[in-house]
């Protein structure tokens, strides 16, 4: 695709004119009295509205403090200040025009909540479980298609809208609760309307919408608020980086430089180097931020000062509208990161106990590290960023399960990347994960050994951080012979009525299968109440070129666990003398995943490719 300044010319003069639109868009919708951001820029969106003159009427606490103008007089951007003084109602704002009909519109500001000042994000003591809406549970089959909207409802298509929605995650929470986890990520929920290979959800065509296909705002809020009630955490998927081809404003920007434009249509070169590269030239650098991830998502340009006062307010009004207690923001480093520590300052600040985590999907930890709080940055950056998702450590896992063993043990790639937790503030504040979303199914990325699986939950369970899990994974989703993100995100099996297989009841699944939804039942219910592994200490030795055994521990005062995990194809007596040091004069124990206790003994006997946690 090519995208000339010349076409979005040709879009505003015919793309928009034609429609007879004599309405006003406002966005944020609404705003509410006592936060901390009480000066807002309301984008007022309508045919000429940036020839008239605007006016406040009078209202206690709230004062009209600017009117910003720009090439496309389709828009204008309204400053308002809300004084905590000011009473919940409705402001008028009046656009007059000579010889027009003037415009009167009412706009809300509420009360707020007062408990979302103290919103708790995300911790240690969570365990996530990750959804992608449209593949998880139907619970409401009379919204898969919606008139209007361009794609509708194929199940027989990979990469189509198969019919999950937000009722079908209401439906599941019992489930989800149950398997112990308290937390859950969705993909993005808001408006997609592409025309095809929406249901992923990023490419956003309404930022404060949700996509009726999942259900509306309110049935989002209805999630949050009957998660909380059973304890659990929601958190939402956001995009700050790009927004799809067929937003509203695509086809009328308000500005030539609302999105990154290029003479020809240019990609980032996903450099991620450049940031930090003494080296790198400048055109490199602005390829890197500048260019669009694939021709149907238009990267946003939040040097843009008002683009970047709407991606916080957005931000914002979603947490407070409906409570969420963190975000997961995608793409992290891709926008300016100027900016991100600006949106990510101005989200910690309004809710301090709040949390969100960013992605970055590079294996060296020298970057990752990069984005988090409190890091020391050689060119003086300054992140606001508490959590990042553990690539780093997701790639050493799978390649230490799958390595053979060499003149070295096969555990030192992940032995060895874990030891550089030297480089991040807060290592415990990462998201460690088997896979997500974008990659294959763990299940397949360990070419379906279930001893191998069983250790990869484990790890995740067990090391620091905060551990997320796909859904499915328990009941061991696959993607054999296949990268196609449509079969890595299939349907989640008793979705759908008539499904002959479902995870809900049992009905269908094999001894495996049911095997290993019991293992993660356990493992992450034993996780939930055990707080030594939400803020114990970590220790772990190094392994040993002959025996393929890693061990891990997590202790505090009061308490030592003992994850052992062995690689062997023969059964091993593990001497415990090198240990000591954290073992003591004795040991004893019991492991949680069999059950089998162990007295004082000098050695320990592994079984071949097992795995065990043992409470000493």
């Amino acid at each position: 695709m090519r995208f000339f300044p010349i076409l979005l010319t040709f879009m505003l003069l015919t793309g928009f004119f034609g429609r007879g639109q004599k309405t006003l868009r406002v966005e944020p919708p609404n705003w509410w009295i006592g936060m901390y951001h009480s000066e807002i820029e309301l984008l007022v969106y309508g045919k000429g509205i940036g020839n008239y003159s605007t006016t406040l009427d009078p209202y206690e606490g709230v004062h009209l403090k600017e009117i910003k103008l720009v090439p496309n007089q389709n828009y204008q951007f309204v400053t308002l200040t809300i004084a905590d003084r000011a009473a919940p109602g409705e402001l008028t704002l009046h656009f007059k025009k000579s010889g027009s009909q003037p415009i009167s519109y009412k706009y809300p500001i509420l009360k707020r909540n007062p408990e979302r000042r103290q919103l708790k994000g995300f911790d240690t003591s969570d365990a996530i479980y990750l959804i992608t809406p449209d593949r998880f549970v139907n619970g409401n089959p009379k919204n898969d298609n919606i008139e209007g909207l361009k794609e509708k409802a194929d199940r027989s298509f990979k990469g189509g809208r198969h019919g999950g929605d937000i009722e079908g995650m209401l439906q599941s929470l019992d489930y989800i609760k149950d398997l112990g986890f308290t937390a859950i990520w969705m993909n993005p929920i808001l408006e997609n309307d592409m025309p095809e290979y929406s249901y992923h959800g990023y490419s956003t065509t309404d930022f404060y919408k949700a996509d009726p296909r999942y259900g509306d705002n309110s049935a989002f809020k209805n999630l949050c608020e009957e998660a909380r009630k059973k304890g659990m955490k929601v958190i939402m998927d956001m995009i700050a980086n790009h927004c799809g081809l067929e937003h509203w404003w695509m086809k009328d920007l308000p500005t030539e430089d609302w999105i990154n434009q290029w003479p020809a249509y240019t990609e980032t070169n996903h450099k991620k180097t450049v940031i930090l590269d003494p080296y790198a030239a400048k055109i490199d650098r602005k390829q890197f931020f500048d260019g669009w991830f694939v021709p149907t998502m238009p990267d946003l340009n939040q040097r843009n000062s008002s683009m970047a006062k709407y991606l916080i307010q957005n931000t914002l009004w979603w947490i407070e509208y409906t409570g969420i207690s963190g975000i997961r923001m995608d793409t992290y480093p891709y926008p300016d990161m100027h900016f991100m520590s600006d949106w990510t300052k101005a989200v910690m600040t309004e809710y301090p106990n709040f949390n969100i985590v960013g992605e970055e999907w590079v294996t060296r930890p020298t970057i990752v590290s990069y984005w988090q709080a409190g890091k020391k940055n050689a060119n003086g950056y300054t992140s606001y960023l508490k959590s990042l998702m553990d690539f780093p450590l997701q790639n050493a896992l799978v390649t230490s399960l799958n390595k053979e063993k060499t003149w070295a043990s096969s555990w030192t790639d992940l032995y060895e990347t874990l030891g550089q937790d030297y480089l991040y503030p807060d290592p415990s504040n990462l998201v460690v994960f088997p896979d997500n979303h974008d990659m294959s199914r763990i299940y397949t990325q360990l070419n379906e050994d279930f001893d191998k699986f069983k250790m990869a939950l484990v790890y995740t369970a067990t090391v620091r951080g905060i551990p997320q899990i796909y859904y499915g994974t328990e009941v061991l989703m696959k993607n054999p012979g296949t990268t196609d993100h449509g079969i890595i995100r299939s349907d989640f099996p008793g979705g759908w009525e008539g499904d002959a297989t479902n995870a809900f009841t049992g009905k269908g699944l094999s001894d495996r299968q049911k095997e290993a939804q019991l293992f993660v039942k356990r493992l992450m219910n034993w996780r939930k109440k055990t707080p030594v592994v939400h803020h114990g200490k970590l220790m772990h030795f190094a392994p040993k070129n002959q025996d393929e055994i890693y061990v891990v521990f997590r202790y505090d005062d009061q308490n030592k666990i003992m994850i052992v995990f062995s690689k062997n194809e023969k059964e091993v007596s593990l001497d415990l003398a090198p240990y000591k040091e954290i073992l003591g004069a004795e040991f004893s124990g019991r492991d949680i995943l069999s059950g089998k206790t162990y007295q004082t003994s000098n050695t320990l006997p592994v079984k071949p490719n097992s795995v065990m946690v043992i409470e000493l």
